[in-house]
């Protein structure tokens, strides 16, 4: 009798392993008879599972999704990537959803095996997340803008700018990015004829449409990458537009995220746009790519690179007069990259 259960599992594992069993390849792995196998399938059904038999030469079976959540067999890893991730998210952006985090997490350590309880307790004494205050957003609310993604689906709603001022917004959106704790929707706006991002916890009145679109080639490889770029940009006191001469993928090799937007112009030479708070930091950030280039704008860039070139260059020539040199003008401070 101890053999049945035993083997009940080990076809459940299976079931939850793989999308489609051949019958007579899942009998074979549990060293059955189809007919006993036919009695097993019949005996999760029983309990709850929803098995679904496949038609077809030698038929097979399926685990399908229910109305309710059986148990689930995990392995070792698994069963810690999910006590992870849950603790993870008991300190996310998402609203209302600690408490429910902790509470699965809950459930989860009573029935972990000591070797694992040992593990996730290593993780939960050890590591010290950073909290800051940061806007939440309904699970409901991100759930929405995600299948507006998944399905292709025309999302409308009114937009909240961060004076308060709102917009009604018709996008078409494309991915959602989670960035320093916020939720962002990268999506083509029909308005504007571009692609703008969108924190979600500032989009109010969601209305799903219903009309499909296709979707749009993105102007970069890497959306969580655009989006980064973008609210850099959005943050910055100054933005450049500069062409490389190297090809693309020459200088696509030696830029981060935060640098800005490259596209080719041709074989040999491709734009950048980028954007920081400093003019000293913008120029620091195109000379690192060690290629020729050309500052279309801001003239204030323009300006300032003249004069760092003339004191690099005096800096170079242990005989040069540095008595009228003229102190280098300060537009703005010193400092990194734009905060997200």
């Amino acid at each position: 009798m101890t053999e049945t259960p035993s083997r009940m599992l080990r076809l459940l594992s299976l079931l939850q392993n793989s999308r489609d069993w051949p019958g007579r390849k899942l009998a074979e792995r549990l060293g059955v008879s189809p007919r006993t196998l036919r009695r097993d399938v019949e005996r999760l059904r029983d309990l709850g599972y929803p098995v679904q038999a496949i038609p077809g030469v030698g038929g097979g079976y399926r685990l399908e999704a229910g109305a309710s959540l059986p148990p689930l067999l995990l392995d070792d890893d698994e069963a810690v990537a999910i006590a992870v991730g849950l603790r993870t998210a008991a300190g996310g952006s998402v609203a209302d959803i600690e408490d429910t985090s902790i509470r699965a997490l809950a459930k989860l350590e009573q029935v972990l095996p000591k070797r694992l309880r040992s593990r996730v307790n290593a993780l939960q004494m050890y590591t010290v997340p950073m909290f800051t205050v940061t806007p939440t957003v309904s699970p409901e609310h991100l759930a929405s803008v995600a299948q507006a993604c998944r399905d292709q689906q025309r999302l409308r709603f009114t937009y909240r700018k961060r004076d308060g001022e709102t917009s009604s917004r018709l996008v078409e959106p494309y991915r959602l990015v989670h960035v320093n704790r916020k939720w962002y929707v990268l999506s083509w706006d029909m308005g504007r004829q571009d692609w703008r991002t969108f924190r979600v916890d500032r989009m109010e009145s969601l209305l799903l449409t219903g009309v499909r679109f296709q979707q749009r080639e993105l102007p970069a490889e890497d959306a969580a990458a655009y989006v980064a770029q973008s609210i850099t940009s959005s943050l910055a006191g100054y933005r450049a537009l500069v062409t490389l001469h190297a090809p693309v993928e020459v200088v696509a090799e030696r830029i981060r995220p935060r640098d800005g937007i490259l596209t080719a112009v041709d074989h040999r030479t491709c734009r950048l746009r980028s954007a920081a708070d400093s003019l000293e930091w913008l120029a620091l950030t195109i000379g690192m790519f060690g290629v020729e280039f050309e500052v279309h704008e801001p003239p204030e860039l323009i300006h300032y690179i003249q004069e760092l070139s003339e004191r690099l260059a005096r800096a170079a020539s242990p005989g040069a007069d540095r008595s009228l040199a003229a102190p280098p003008t300060r537009d703005a401070p010193v400092s990194g990259p734009a905060a997200g």
